[in-house]
């Protein structure tokens, strides 16, 4: 789909869709991780509320609201810091002391989180730790497990988060905020961090490079990937049946 047809699409949405909620890597980016440019127009165009969801820390989120010209609906952290526009409480989750231990053991041990000195990825997180999957994924587990926390491998980075700590469980928790529910909302991804807003979204799509389980738990996968497979996704949602 060129940036014309991508226009030509936002144009043609209907007045009344269902909230829209989106991942960002991997589903709103192209495989470098750049931001799809032909996601913008429909993202502004959408509707109803567009919620960004994703298991970066939230200044990415509300970035790219802000610069989208869009309300900060956000989910940062895997869930475990959420925002339903400029009018309601951040919402937090998660045991960040817990987090902060495991890496403290986790260096300890002698291993790196693998970001560099300065470390941009953590440097804003309030709720959960990313770690670079080229770092030692078994003793993260293990030390992780003795502080009663899980990692999730995202296909982006091990994130260190508390086993209740969800996209889904955030998104439930932000609806009255909405003045919506899950099940009205639509949703796309790629990972397995996406899997809790599938169960709890009445409509979801796994855009073609995602993971197994996400793939598993989506309505719909697309064959097309990445940015491309988002506007695919949107098409479904309006009840078009395009070409992959």
């Amino acid at each position: 789909m060129d940036f014309q047809e991508t226009l030509e699409l936002a144009a043609g949405l209907p007045e009344t869709l269902g909230p829209l909620v989106a991942d960002i890597d991997g589903t709103l980016t192209d495989d470098q991780r750049a931001l799809d440019p032909r996601v913008l127009p429909v993202l502004r165009a959408w509707p109803e509320a567009v919620v960004i969801a994703t298991g970066k820390a939230m200044p990415y989120p509300v970035a790219l609201a802000e610069f989208a010209g869009l309300e900060p609906n956000v989910i940062a952290e895997n869930g475990g810091v959420a925002l339903a526009g400029y009018d309601h409480p951040v919402r937090f989750t998660g045991d960040p002391e817990a987090a902060t231990a495991v890496v403290e053991e986790y260096r300890d041990r002698g291993y790196s989180l693998g970001w560099g000195e300065t470390d941009l990825v953590n440097r804003w997180r309030e709720t959960e730790i990313a770690v670079s999957r080229d770092s030692p994924l078994d003793p993260l587990e293990s030390i992780a497990a003795e502080h009663g926390l899980v990692v999730v491998d995202t296909g982006y980075a091990y994130h260190v988060k508390s086993p209740d700590q969800s996209k889904g469980r955030a998104l439930e928790a932000i609806s009255d905020d909405l003045g919506v529910s899950p099940e009205e909302c639509l949703a796309v991804g790629d990972s397995t961090n996406d899997v809790s807003t599938f169960e709890v979204a009445g409509r979801s799509v796994a855009v073609g490079n995602a993971d197994e389980d996400a793939k598993a738990a989506a309505d719909r996968v697309t064959s097309a990937t990445f940015g491309d497979g988002f506007l695919r996704a949107v098409e479904w949602f309006l009840g078009r049946e395009p070409e992959a």
